[in-house]
């Protein structure tokens, strides 16, 4: 499952996090990543315990939060705390497919996060830099993604994906991981679909006894698969 979610931070909120990211420290990206991934791995960071990652981080989930779209397609029951990161001009990210496990910095006690879903936030225009395209690799083949600035990408964490080189610019984003209530990513998907068209039905034709059965169903289906 891939699914964009369209601003979900305003021109004024991306600015702002800009702006506190142009004035931050940044560390070589390696530093999040697995020994394989890091052999690929060519990008900048702000470090994860940084207050400018902590309080932007912040903003971003309370936005996650209160948007319907990404309720419905991740069920996240944890969200790591949002990275940032920075491709400048021949700076790219190799073929891999993100660690399963991640531990939060500075968490007491320790939370570990399983990775259902990866998520990518653009914090740049797509007018303002080259290449940089996330291409996801599933069973359908190959998927190239470059959105607006305050637009974001979800997919399966399970998938094979690269960043481009880039070549023009510098292309700047937040990026983090998602524990889904419902591990399972087929059941995951059938639930999103569900609930999608349900939404649908609602303002096509109301709350019919049909439309509240398939709610029911939707949340029994829930109830069986999700995970405490």
């Amino acid at each position: 499952m891939l699914v964009q979610i369209p601003n979900l931070l305003s021109a004024t909120e991306v600015a702002q996090c800009r702006d506190a990211l142009a004035k931050a420290d940044w560390v070589d990206g390696k530093v999040t990543a697995g020994e394989q991934s890091a052999e690929t791995k060519r990008n900048l960071q702000i470090a994860e315990n940084s207050p400018v990652a902590r309080s932007l981080g912040d903003l971003i989930l309370s936005k996650l939060g209160r948007n319907a779209l990404f309720t419905s397609a991740s069920l996240a029951m944890r969200v790591f705390p949002p990275l940032f990161n920075r491709y400048e001009s021949g700076m790219d990210f190799g073929t891999h497919i993100d660690n399963a496990i991640r531990f939060v910095t500075g968490a007491n006690p320790p939370i570990r996060v399983r990775t259902d879903m990866s998520a990518t936030l653009f914090l740049t225009d797509p007018a303002d830099y080259d290449g940089g395209e996330i291409v996801v690799l599933d069973t359908f083949g190959e998927h190239r993604v470059k959105l607006a600035a305050g637009d974001m990408i979800l997919y399966s964490a399970t998938s094979r994906h690269h960043v481009t080189p880039v070549t023009r610019g510098s292309r700047w984003s937040s990026f983090f991981w998602v524990q889904s209530m419902v591990r399972d990513e087929a059941a995951r998907t059938m639930l999103f679909d569900l609930d999608t068209a349900i939404q649908g039905l609602r303002k096509q034709v109301g709350d019919t006894t049909e439309v509240v059965n398939l709610t029911g169903l939707y949340h029994n289906l829930l109830r069986r698969w999700a995970e405490s």
